[in-house]
């Protein structure tokens, strides 16, 4: 495991069409350390890269267009392949979140306490001030089915709660967990590097879920940090896009299902999931419209 001190820490931030929230995640980052650390935007080749570019550059950050969309886990194994070799500690972030004040020094300190923590997550708060449920459980066959047929018509279901580790103690207790949101969280660079970082057969949605189960695999630990805290504004580019980013998301799930459930003898299960997950995706759909 890597020595990790704030001084040694970058920003990663994968931009898609993000020129109009950029600025406001910069500024977070710059007020958020007495020292702040780097910070690289990577951009999937969006329409609006250059103003995206002009914003970066105005607050000191590094900036590159990669000339494809290469997804989100694509983009962000670009840019932290790219760091300098005295980066040894990484925040990976969406950038339509603000980040409150110590946050990633919090988050790095937690790392260095936890010698076997691949990677630490923050408190994520809604725009409203609630929490969202940002460090979760692996999903089993048995809470991964619960929740997706449940989760929209029954909320509180067991399955669920399960699943998201909706506990008493949420909101205060740091503890191991299964995954952490690929929103918000820190990861010591050589664990990262040595997983072989996002799986880039993600193009959209459970990266983060697959990178928390490849850490837990390798010996590693996901650490949730609810004393550091970001504000997470929304999903801003796929937003626009809410059928297609259904179909995305429960594809995805069926690819993390498909990896852990692989090999012959799962291939009646592997059909029903993508026959289960193709109608909630398609009921999900009809009821955005």
């Amino acid at each position: 495991m890597s020595s990790r001190t704030l001084s040694s820490v970058a920003v990663v931030t994968v931009t898609y069409n993000s020129s109009t929230i950029i600025a406001e995640f910069l500024a977070s980052v710059r007020d958020s350390e007495e020292t702040p650390p780097p910070v690289w935007v990577i951009d999937n080749d969006s329409s609006d890269w250059r103003e995206t570019e002009v914003i970066a550059l105005s607050f000191g950050a590094h900036f590159q267009n990669l000339g494809e969309n290469r997804g989100y886990g694509g983009a962000v194994n670009a840019a932290v392949h790219s760091l300098p070799s005295d980066i040894t500690a990484v925040l990976i972030s969406n950038p339509d979140l603000t980040v409150a004040t110590r946050a990633i020094s919090t988050l790095v300190a937690a790392l260095v306490e936890a010698p076997t923590s691949a990677a630490a997550g923050p408190r994520v708060l809604n725009p409203d001030g609630s929490v969202y449920p940002s460090a979760r459980n692996q999903p089993s066959l048995r809470t991964g089915i619960g929740h997706a047929l449940f989760s929209g018509i029954w909320p509180g279901n067991p399955w669920s709660r399960t699943y998201r580790q909706e506990l008493p103690t949420f909101e205060s207790s740091r503890r191991e967990v299964g995954w952490l949101s690929g929103a918000c969280l820190a990861v010591d660079r050589d664990a990262f590097s040595a997983v072989g970082g996002f799986d880039e057969d993600f193009f959209m949605y459970f990266e983060d879920v697959e990178l928390g189960r490849r850490f837990l695999h390798n010996g590693y630990t996901n650490l949730y940090v609810p004393s550091a805290s970001v504000t997470h504004l929304g999903a801003h580019s796929t937003r626009s896009n809410s059928a297609q980013m259904i179909t995305a998301h429960h594809d995805s799930a069926y690819l993390f299902l498909s990896k852990r459930y692989s090999g012959p003898l799962y291939a009646p299960l592997r059909l029903a999931l993508r026959i289960a997950l193709r109608v909630r995706a398609g009921w999900q759909s009809v009821r955005t419209r």
